[in-house]
Order: C-alpha cells, then sequence, then structure tokens
C-alpha cells in the first residue's frame, strides 16, 4: 500500500504539471567552496524548502545536476520499444531518432509462488541471495556501456559513441527498457510494479543509480558500491587526506568510463560542487521506493566512513517527508568483497518481503560496526526542516 505521504503529494502535486513549472538549472552555477555536504532542502535559486509538494522541483534539479556534471545526458522514453518472450530470455527492441538495436536478459522464475511475480533485475548476476519467492533478471549490462572502452555498446549503436553519457547512466537506461518489455510481455509472468535492482562494487554504483533515476524501481540493493553508491566525493577526500587509500571522484575518472566526459573537469574542485552523492539517496524519497545500501567496514577503499556519513545526511530527506523506514544501511565486517554474511541477512530479507512480496515488515535498519565517530556535525551544516 502507498503511504499517505504520495497520496497525497500525488493529489496535490501531478508530477507532470509540476515538472512544468520547475525552473530550469541555469546555464552556469557559481557554488561557493563548502567542504561540507551541501543542503538538499535549497534549492538552487536560494529558496529553502518549505512544503513537501516543493520536492519535486528540487528533486528533478538534482537530477540535472548530476546528468550536467557527473553521469552524463539521460535520453528520454525512445519513440518505441518492443518485446518477446523465447523460453528464459526476453529479447528487447528499441528503436529511436531512425535507429534500432536490441538486446535480451535472462528470466530465472522462482520455485514458489504465483505468477506475476516479483523480480530483481541483477547487473552481470546477483552475489545476494534471492529468494526462491523472487525472479531473477541477469542483466549483461556491460553489454548496454562497455566497460573496457568508452562509447561502446547497444546503448552508443542507438545513440552514437559521442554521446556524452558514462557506462552508469547508459545501463540505468537500459533498465527503464527492461520494465517497459515486463509491462508489454505478459507471458514473462513478472509483475513490473514489484521489480527490485542489484549489482556489487561498479555494479553496485550502477544499480544505485537505476533506482535514482528510474521510478519504476521498487527496491534499490546496492551492495559495496563505495563512493557514488553509498559514499560522498567530499568525504573520500578528507579520508584520503588522512592517508588512507580509498576510491575518490579524481581516481576515478582515471581510465573508467562509468562517468561522463565531463566528469573529469570537475574532480579537482570536488568542494565547489553544488551536490553530493547524499542527494543521490535522496532522489528515493519521492515516490517512495525502498533502498538498503549493503557495504562492508573491513575494506578501506570502499570509504566505509564516507559510505556511513553520507548515507546519514541523504537519509534527512527520507525523515522531512515522512518515509525514513524505507531507507537502509546495513555495514558489516568481512573479508571478501562481494561477499555476503549471515549478519546482514535479517535487513536483507526485510527489505525484499515489504517491498517487493508486499508483506507488513519493518525495515528500520540502519547498522553499522564501525568503530569511527558518529558526528552528524563534521559534515552537515544545515538543518532537516519540518516541511508542512
Amino acid at each position: 500500500m502507498l503511504p499517505l505521504l504520495f497520496l497525497l503529494l500525488s493529489a496535490a502535486y501531478p508530477v507532470l504539471g509540476q515538472e512544468k513549472a520547475c525552473t530550469a538549472l541555469p546555464a552556469t552555477i557559481s557554488y561557493a567552496a563548502n567542504p561540507k555536504l551541501p543542503d538538499p532542502f535549497l534549492l538552487i535559486g536560494g529558496t529553502r524548502l518549505t512544503e513537501k509538494g516543493q520536492w519535486l522541483c528540487r528533486k528533478e534539479e538534482i537530477r540535472q545536476l548530476f546528468q550536467r556534471y557527473s553521469y552524463g545526458k539521460l535520453p528520454p522514453k525512445p519513440s518505441s520499444v518492443t518485446a518477446s518472450i523465447s523460453g528464459n530470455s526476453l529479447k528487447i527492441t528499441v528503436t529511436d531518432g531512425g535507429k534500432s538495436m536490441s538486446f535480451s536478459v535472462s528470466i530465472k522464475l522462482p520455485s514458489s509462488g504465483s505468477a506475476p511475480f516479483p523480480a530483481i533485475i541483477a547487473y552481470g548476476g546477483s552475489s545476494l541471495p534471492i529468494p526462491n519467492t523472487v525472479a531473477t533478471i541477469t542483466y549483461q549490462n556491460f553489454d548496454m556501456a562497455a566497460d573496457n572502452g568508452r562509447g561502446k555498446g547497444k546503448f552508443y549503436d542507438l545513440y552514437g559513441s559521442s554521446h556524452n553519457a558514462g557506462g552508469m547512466i547508459a545501463a540505468a537506461w537500459g533498465v527503464d527498457r527492461i520494465i517497459d518489455a515486463l509491462e508489454l510481455t505478459p507471458g514473462a509472468q513478472i509483475n513490473p510494479k514489484r521489480v527490485g535492482v542489484t549489482g556489487c562494487s561498479r555494479n553496485g554504483k550502477g544499480s544505485m543509480i537505476a533506482g535514482a533515476f528510474v521510478d519504476r524501481i521498487a527496491l534499490a540493493l546496492p551492495q559495496e558500491g563505495g563512493q557514488s553508491a553509498a559514499g560522498c566525493w567530499r568525504i573520500a577526500d578528507e579520508i584520503q587526506k588522512n592517508g588512507t587509500k580509498v576510491e575518490t571522484a579524481h581516481q576515478i575518472v582515471n581510465g573508467d568510463t562509468w562517468f561522463s566526459t565531463d566528469f573529469p573537469k570537475y574532480v579537482d574542485a570536488v568542494p565547489t560542487l553544488p551536490w553530493d552523492n547524499h542527494m543521490l539517496h535522496a532522489l528515493y524519497a519521492y515516490p517512495p521506493r525502498g533502498l538498503l545500501i549493503i557495504e562492508n567496514t573491513a575494506i578501506d577503499y570502499l570509504g566505509p566512513t564516507s559510505n556511513y556519513h553520507c548515507a546519514t545526511a541523504g537519509r534527512k530527506v527520507h525523515e522531512a517527508l515522512g518515509v525514513k523506514d524505507y531507507f537502509g544501511f546495513s555495514q558489516n565486517t568481512h573479508s571478501d568483497h562481494c561477499g555476503f554474511p549471515k549478519a546482514q541477512q535479517p535487513e536483507l530479507t526485510a527489505f525484499i518481503d515489504r517491498f517487493l512480496l508486499e508483506k507488513d515488515t519493518k525495515t528500520d535498519f540502519w547498522k553499522t560496526d564501525g568503530k569511527w565517530p558518529i558526528d552528524e556535525k563534521r559534515w552537515i551544516d544545515w538543518n532537516t526542516p519540518t516541511l508542512s
């Protein structure tokens, strides 16, 4: 059942109508350098949110900021999407701008329950245990956007190799098309309104971004994605200054094609960015959808301190909108990257039960076994408003 907040906002602020009234981003943005995390409740024009309905414009603004500075442009829905199912393979054909391309995903139906089934789209396959009541859709995201060369893959076959989109936003576009196909293909036996997404490491980043930009995703389970999934670039830079080897914005653009062609312009000036990755988390707050960040305190490169404090800041938006328990965080020490310790199973089960299996389950998890000081004021110099 949708929460009362969602119903009230939907009635009072229809999404399309509200987006038309939103102010476009200015061509240039001058943002004073700030080592702390930018205020997610402050519009670029200087107005601070006082009403819940205003979040719709702020959400659109944040999405535009990420596309401009970090991920590249997410194309709108293409002119045509068709799909067909054969055995366990769902073939999707997309046509736009006079070009066409096709890709396929495999579907493993659950061994119990009844159709249409909930499902999890797994980037490259899941490293999380998916219960036998939930289907697994395996998405070869590197076919959509190659991991070893910019401008290669099905997305770029359609939109051109010079498109500024990085691989992660291109893969998110592909997730959107998978859901299009599920809506068109009842024979796939999947409920398109109960679809989650997961991935680990670089695909943890990818699954986080997919859920943030595709509102039809009911649950995101990003695993050990580190920065640009759980963590913030500002905090990672500070960790590095303390001598810890951690993934930073400056490092990640060297050889990786995950981000836009424009992101390298900004990585040496992170404190001047009008956003950080806590705002990525905030994009899940409306329409309210499940988000469980699964992280590992044993691997310094993932930036465990950054992950915890960044997510804590992002959750302030959920708190202000009355959906705090939609966002969970689980951070546990274990030696194997992309392994899954039993200690994290209760929160994973609870989130899948609630957001995919529609059970009345509590999901108010916020857990870490990290031993660092928990000091919100170190990174947050704004307050969480009471929105009317």
